[in-house]
């Protein structure tokens, strides 16, 4: 597995996705959306405008020397960078993932921050890393002082949603998820390899992976939000369907069906802007459990509901 860096080997990537709807009325235009995600002076803004309109905000970099998470009491030091990003796609739905890369081992004691800040997206333990040990810590999640990449997509997030004007409202309720991923390389691996994907209480999920050699640390991230995405827009058609069952309806229920119709709908895309070395793993998922068979009974179900046009006020 293939560093950020050409110098760095790394034996586990790890991190956190966070997705939400945008607390907007409509959708918010492209250059809107760049202002608000221009995090950074010295790196642009990315915008993609196909398949559909995606705007990508520069990475950031934060500096962390703490405890790994591990799920069996081992204590190790890591030290290194974790990269943030933010993203939105169609104006409407906001997405921050965090996430390192970790080396099978690293020197006994600290190194001068300059080595650190010359690895983006590295992160070196003090001696030996318990791999497994670490994998597990990551999706199980930290305790206290140890490494947690939730909660500086958390941060980010906020910093923001707090750009926006706080008497927006969205046009429809969706529920916020976290997809917490970890991947480790497999050396005997000829292909990327999808071990788990499990949907836990309050919105989590994890994801586990199998990488070979040669895998981009950026395109696993990536990835990994496709899936977040994909996987909230199922969640939130659940959801609404949950919160308008059929029978008899008020008005402001068929304009929220309505809404789903015009704001949601369209998105489904998997794969769209996954790396083609990875593009197996979304075969996995439509195989088993199915994501765009159960998407498309969703969807047919909020259309078949919504009212033609919108109720009037």
């Amino acid at each position: 597995m293939d560093g950020p860096t050409e110098a760095a080997q790394l034996v586990l990537l790890g991190g956190e996705v966070r997705t939400c709807l945008l607390p907007t009325a409509a959708a918010l235009p492209r250059r809107a959306v760049v202002d608000l995600l221009r995090l950074r002076l010295d790196e642009p803004v990315r915008v993609s405008r196909r398949p559909n309109l995606y705007v990508a905000s520069p990475a950031r970099l934060t500096g962390v020397d703490c405890a790994l998470p591990t799920d069996d009491g081992s204590r190790v030091r890591g030290i290194g960078t974790v990269l943030s990003c933010a993203s939105v796609t169609e104006g409407h739905v906001m997405q921050v993932n965090a996430y390192t890369g970790v080396t099978a081992a690293g020197p006994d004691a600290r190194r001068p921050w300059g080595h650190y800040l010359t690895r983006p997206g590295v992160i070196e333990p003090l001696g030996k890393l318990p791999e497994r040990a670490t994998a597990r810590g990551f999706l199980t999640g930290s305790r206290d002082t140890e490494l947690d990449p939730g909660l500086l997509a958390e941060a980010l997030l906020a910093e923001v949603l707090r750009q926006l004007l706080p008497d927006r409202a969205p046009p429809l309720r969706a529920p916020r998820t976290r997809l917490r991923w970890v991947a480790l390389r497999a050396v005997e691996a000829d292909r990327p390899r999808l071990e788990r994907f499990t949907l836990e209480e309050n919105g989590l999920r994890t994801v586990e992976l199998r990488l070979p050699d040669g895998s981009v640390p950026g395109d696993v991230a990536a990835f990994c939000a496709d899936l977040a995405l994909h996987d909230w827009l199922l969640t939130a058609l659940i959801r609404l369907l949950e919160d308008h069952p059929p029978g008899p309806r008020p008005d402001s229920s068929g304009a929220v069906l309505r809404a789903a119709v015009d704001h949601l709908l369209h998105l489904w895309m998997p794969g769209a802007r996954v790396a083609a070395p990875l593009s197996g793993l979304w075969e996995v998922l439509e195989r088993t459990p199915g994501f765009t068979r159960q998407w498309q009974s969703l969807a047919q179900r909020v259309g078949d509901r919504a009212p033609r046009t919108r109720p009037s006020p």
